[in-house]
């Protein structure tokens, strides 16, 4: 599983142009169920997005489909993960220990 923290780079005005692009790639990874969780940081500088046990090459494809990569005006911070332990309710989220 992945932890994706996105920090803007570019002023808000910029980001908020390329906002509904981006909302709509988003709205692509839940239909293609890459993502299980996502929403702006607090006081909005960014966002974060939990994603999906995948490939990392596959991961790295999708962040690079972002429009907010594309247009330049958030960087990725990509944290992996092993969800072995999970609230109930959540246990099709429970990975193996490696």
């Amino acid at each position: 599983m992945f932890l994706l923290q996105l920090s803007y780079i570019a002023p808000l005005d910029e980001v908020d142009r390329v906002r509904d692009a981006h909302m709509a790639w988003i709205a692509e990874q839940y239909e293609a169920d890459r993502f299980i969780a996502s929403g702006p940081k607090v006081p909005r500088t960014g966002g974060v997005i939990l994603a999906r046990a995948m490939p990392r090459d596959e991961l790295d494809d999708v962040i690079a489909s972002d429009p907010f990569t594309l247009e330049g005006v958030a960087a990725y911070d990509v944290m992996e993960f092993s969800a072995t332990t999970v609230a109930a309710g959540l246990e099709s989220l429970r990975e193996p220990s490696r």
